[in-house]
């Protein structure tokens, strides 16, 4: 499968929404000093920031990957430092299973989020990635459920800052290769999708709008993993994933205007619902096409 496409950040230094700046020489050499407490093992850059995509209004996201024990004392002590007395961090785990923890920190005007990642947790994802097995996991914040796949997919998405030890590079270019048996299971996954359509479709003479629309929101982000695993792309977040699955080359054409389409016009009558789990069954089958599997 085609690797995943990365684009560091261009220039010298990343702007926040206010003007204020924060330079990767400086960025470089926090990501040093972070790695320099007990547990950490690197620090990645994440997020739209390593993507090349972000806006003038980005926060920058570190990734803080550690194994236990984590000394948190002295990740609280380096927070207070660079960003102000009122600055905190969490103990792991505080965030939810899966977000983890973390801080967020104003450094130097710019805004700037510490997040936790258990670093052998990441590499157990990836390997269950390879094995083509994956699931989507409850989170505060995460509609759809986060894939435990996001984990190797950050890796890969992201820019390595500091990694002492190389552990975080290899890992880097290990998942730069999209696991196939990955992708075949997300195009697999469709039949949650069509199955979802089938139990709403039981909704529509109690005229239960919410239920239906929340079995199409999955549907909608269902199909736009199975394209993204078809086409070799880690989507490692629920924000912006339709109109990412519509600009990939395996995509329908028109894909994400018709699937925000489905959502858009979800209805209140039994006739307005069975037109949208209508519109959303022809997705699903165009979708199905489109990853090379008969409707």
């Amino acid at each position: 499968m085609p690797a995943a496409g990365v684009r560091r950040p261009t220039g010298t230094s990343l702007t926040s929404g206010t003007g204020a700046v924060i330079s990767q020489e400086a960025l470089h050499a926090l990501a040093a000093r972070l790695t320099g407490i007990d547990g950490i093992v690197g620090v990645l850059l994440g997020g739209s920031r390593a993507r090349g995509d972000h806006t003038p209004e980005s926060d920058v996201d570190l990734g803080l990957y550690y194994r236990p024990p984590l000394d948190v004392a002295a990740l609280g002590e380096l927070a207070g430092e660079i960003a102000g007395p009122g600055a905190a961090v969490t103990e792991p785990g505080a965030w939810g299973p899966w977000v983890d923890g973390g801080g967020w920190l104003t450094v130097s005007g710019t805004a700037v989020d510490w997040l936790y990642r258990d670093l052998d947790r990441v590499h157990a994802a990836w390997a269950d990635a390879r094995a083509g097995r994956y699931a989507f996991h409850a989170q505060v914040g995460h509609p759809l459920g986060v894939p435990d796949f996001a984990y190797p997919g950050e890796v890969a998405l992201g820019v390595v800052l500091a990694d002492p030890t190389e552990e975080l590079r290899e890992l880097r270019q290990q998942t730069q290769a999209y696991p196939p048996r990955l992708a075949d299971a997300l195009v697999e996954g469709l039949w949650e999708a069509s199955f979802l359509i089938d139990n709403a479709r039981k909704a529509v003479t109690r005229r239960d709008t919410t239920y239906i629309a929340g079995c199409l929101f999955r549907v909608v982000g269902l199909c736009a993993h199975a394209l993204h695993g078809r086409a070799g792309r880690w989507l490692i977040n629920e924000k912006g994933a339709v109109a990412s699955a519509g600009r990939l080359e395996v995509a329908p054409e028109g894909f994400a205007a018709q699937a925000h389409g489905v959502l858009a016009h979800v209805g209140t009558s039994p006739g307005e619902l069975t037109a949208a789990l209508d519109a959303a069954a022809a997705l699903v089958a165009r979708a199905r096409t489109a990853c090379g599997r008969p409707s």
